[in-house]
């Protein structure tokens, strides 16, 4: 953006050449409704009052002298009414068009104030994502900030599903069958499940000697809610004989009680496999679940919120195997 100070002129400074820098006035290709008024017309036609002549204007906005010409034609077909007076010196403003110099001026400031507001507005786009994922995402923000600087990133972290159109985030990342046609659903990757103990569990009760009867067990379990997803379906079909001592829908609560050593806990690999104070008790991946970046179609047209969406899916593929559990045997 090019930024100049606003030019004032008066009948009697209307014919004296201004030098203004080009592309001061952004372009505003509208009409006034019936009136058919193009802005872009009241731009050129400040131009031709602040240089006095076609050629001076023409220079200024570095077209031709006759594109001045037309739009100063056309200006004035639309208000009905001559605006210059065309002599061999020059150009000389009409009544109407002295008044009208300030007014347009006015709007040169006011347009030059919408897009330095613009300009001085921060990106920042929203990402709404699993717990699991955050540390992913903040680990690798350096590659973001490499390929977008200033850009603000804002994880929004919840078990509770963000509307996205509601506007509660430009972006989610969810695990499980995307169902509304209006959002597009980019597939990332699958996240897997695996069951996990603390040492100070394993050392009260040995691990399940078969994964497929946790009987005799201390159990973290999940709320009814989630009671769909895969690892829900897993460990629900085995407790049977065995002592539930807590259901949430909250990861970092199951993730704490196993960590206290609470019982054995069905966790995210991504989560159980970095935790040191948890012992992952089969290389298995017990339950898997679909993972998508999901987003309103309207929303991926912004350059910013392209430059996320290209960061989730070069950070998720890059873990992917880790994502899924792969990566650790035990």
């Amino acid at each position: 953006m090019v930024h100049a100070r606003p030019f004032c002129v008066d009948s009697a400074e209307a014919h004296r050449p201004v030098r203004i820098p080009t592309g001061t006035l952004p372009d505003l290709d509208c009409t006034m409704g019936d009136d058919d008024l193009n802005w872009n017309d009241l731009r050129f036609f400040l131009r031709a009052a602040q240089a006095g002549t076609l050629a001076g204007a023409a220079r200024a906005m570095e077209v031709d002298h006759s594109t001045i010409g037309r739009r100063l034609s056309a200006l004035e077909r639309s208000l009905g009414a001559p605006l210059v007076i065309r002599a061999p010196e020059g150009l000389h403003l009409t009544p109407l068009g002295e008044n009208l110099v300030p007014l347009v001026e006015q709007v040169e400031r006011t347009v030059l104030a919408v897009c330095e507001q613009a300009r001085l507005q921060k990106p920042r786009v929203r990402l709404a994502t699993p717990t699991r994922f955050t540390k992913l995402f903040a680990v690798n923000l350096a590659q973001l900030q490499a390929a977008r600087p200033g850009l603000s990133l804002e994880l929004l972290n919840s078990s509770r599903p963000v509307n996205l159109k509601k506007g509660e985030a430009d972006l989610a990342v969810r695990s499980g069958p995307i169902v509304d046609d209006d959002l597009i659903a980019r597939r990332l990757c699958e996240t897997g499940w695996s069951l996990y103990a603390s040492p100070a569990y394993l050392s009260r009760r040995p691990p399940p000697a078969d994964l497929n009867d946790l009987g005799g067990h201390d159990v973290i379990g999940y709320d009814p809610s989630l009671a769909g997803v895969p690892a829900a379906k897993w460990i629900e079909s085995r407790v049977p004989g065995a002592n539930v001592v807590l259901r949430s829908r909250e990861m970092n609560d199951m993730l704490e009680a196993a960590l206290g050593g609470a019982g054995l806990a069905m966790l995210p690999c991504l989560l159980g496999d970095e935790e040191a104070g948890l012992v992952r008790l089969t290389p298995e991946v017990l339950a898997t679940r679909e993972v998508s970046l999901v987003y309103q179609r309207e929303v991926r047209l912004a350059g910013p919120v392209r430059a996320v969406i290209r960061f989730v899916v070069q950070v998720m593929q890059e873990n992917a195997d880790r994502i899924l559990g792969l990566r650790k045997a035990v």
